[in-house]
């Protein structure tokens, strides 16, 4: 078996993905922006719009995290010593990372770069939200 070193970084972004969903009030009442979704490189250079195609394998590698994230937080909040739970953050954090990457067209580094470009741009958040909304309960 060979383990493959995720950086801390990606995990981090990849777990805390939810937190721009999450926000649904404040993109919900962002009017449209007049420019392409688009995102950003890692050297802050604007890099080509975010396609629907994209938007799909983000929302499915999305979908996978989101489910990672629920049936570890339930483990992580019945376990009362800090190393299980320690240990349970890891493992969950390896998962939702292998979620991403095992997700049909999507990257970490695509996934991550659509969460920074969606950090700024309320027009992207709710053509994601959209699209989870139409796809998570075709998903249960």
């Amino acid at each position: 078996m060979i383990n493959r070193y995720i950086p801390t970084a990606s995990l981090a972004v990849a777990a805390l993905s939810l937190m721009f969903i999450g926000n649904s009030a404040s993109a919900q009442q962002a009017a449209q922006d007049k420019q392409p979704n688009q995102v950003q490189t890692s050297s802050g250079k604007t890099a080509a719009p975010v396609s629907d195609q994209k938007i799909d394998a983000f929302t499915v590698a999305y979908l996978k995290v989101d489910k990672i994230k629920q049936d570890y937080s339930a483990k992580i909040g019945a376990t009362a010593d800090p190393a299980a739970k320690q240990q349970l953050q890891a493992e969950a954090s390896k998962q939702m990372a292998q979620a991403v990457q095992t997700s049909p067209d999507m990257s970490l580094d695509e996934y991550n770069a659509i969460l920074t470009a969606a950090k700024k741009d309320p027009a992207l958040v709710k053509k994601v939200q959209d699209k989870i909304q139409k796809t998570a309960p075709a998903q249960q």
